[in-house]
């Protein structure tokens, strides 16, 4: 493992709401005028992005997982802040459990997107959570995106988020991957082997003119454009900040285990993509709640066993960092209680409607 930590860095998507209604609200460009800025000018942030409804937030760079999760609370807040001056509160749904019609931010690459790309674009308002890790190199990361591609629908089994969509129960733990993999580059990729394939690949999808530029490859893990970091973008938004943070933790313990076998020499593993993105389709439809697809045998096993075989796979990775114990707790704690989605709809069976779903996100996302 590396001698010294690998930083973390989380970017989350958040729902600008109305409490009362849980009706989302396009404000973002009047509640970015509030936003307040860190004093000491660090990294970090709030921003817009592609729906009106929508603010993204971004960390900056962590070692531990205290700092992490105050970073979170901070960069939440200071989003929440501004949108409480435009009467609205920010909320971590992965999609909006009440009707709402999505409208586009008025930036000429968005509209360009809007016209390019129809329904798939005007119905995306969807909330991810992506996870930036350091790397060392371009062949580093590309080395280990080769070698987590089979753990990634996992990640997204335990963040799963959205269960509803326009009102309706969608049967999925998360719809917002059904929705988010209408895009022509979204999904699984295959196995790179070189920087240049990597490259000349993403050069080639531009060339198709099937997406407008590279930042719209959206892979499920890619290098990042901006960062020395590896992203990745496959999990929901969540509410509760210990699933982001144990989320980020195992991440980077699959960059550490993936670096550690390329230096090892450790061949990459034969897992074909269309297994992969099996699984994650297996990983949004049903979340923790029934069986998950292995993707590196194609088999269905219960969802514990296959999260047992992630942990398993990247413990001396949590070991070295000191991470074990926190996500062995929520990882626990999620098979036992259910997902956000299982959550979510617990308090709707509850509650009369669905804005008493929103009202408790808001409550647990600010808590």
């Amino acid at each position: 493992m590396m001698a010294t930590m690998r930083t973390m860095g989380v970017e989350e998507e958040l729902l600008l709401v109305d409490e009362l209604s849980g009706k989302p609200r396009a404000v973002a460009a009047a509640a970015l005028e509030h936003v307040e800025e860190p004093a000491d000018g660090a990294d970090g942030g709030v921003v817009g992005e592609l729906m009106m409804q929508m603010l993204e937030t971004g960390t900056r760079p962590c070692t531990t997982l205290a700092e992490l999760t105050e970073e979170l609370a901070a960069w939440r807040r200071r989003a929440d802040e501004a949108a409480r001056t435009v009467g609205c509160r920010a909320v971590a749904l992965a999609t909006s459990p009440v009707p709402v019609v999505p409208e586009t931010t008025t930036s000429p690459r968005y509209q360009r997107m809007a016209e390019e790309f129809g329904l798939t674009q005007a119905e995306q308002l969807v909330c991810g959570c992506h996870v930036h890790v350091s790397v060392e190199s371009d062949e580093e990361g590309v080395a280990v995106l080769d070698r987590i591609r089979g753990w990634l629908p996992v990640l997204l089994a335990l963040t799963a988020n959205s269960p509803y969509w326009q009102g309706l129960d969608t049967g999925y733990a998360s719809f917002r991957s059904q929705l988010w993999r209408r895009w022509p580059s979204a999904g699984a990729t295959d196995v790179f082997g070189s920087v240049e394939t990597y490259h000349g690949a993403v050069h080639a999808m531009v060339a198709t003119g099937a997406v407008l530029d590279e930042g719209m490859v959206y892979f499920d893990a890619r290098l990042s454009r901006t960062y020395p970091t590896l992203e990745v973008r496959v999990g929901d938004v969540c509410a509760d900040r210990e699933v982001v943070v144990a989320a980020a933790a195992l991440v980077r313990a699959l960059v550490d285990t993936a670096a550690h076998q390329w230096r090892d020499g450790t061949p990459v593993p034969d897992v074909p993509t269309m297994l992969i993105s099996l699984a994650t389709w297996r990983a949004g439809r049903s979340g923790l709640g029934g069986d998950l697809v292995d993707a590196f045998s194609g088999a269905p096993h219960p969802a514990a066993e296959v999260v047992q075989a992630l942990l398993e796979h990247v413990r001396p990775a949590l070991d070295a960092t000191g991470d074990t114990g926190l996500v062995e707790g929520v990882v626990a704690r999620l098979l036992r209680d259910g997902t956000a989605a299982d959550r979510q709809r617990a308090v709707a069976a509850e509650a009369t409607g669905l804005p008493a779903v929103v009202r408790d996100s808001i409550e647990l996302t600010h808590r």
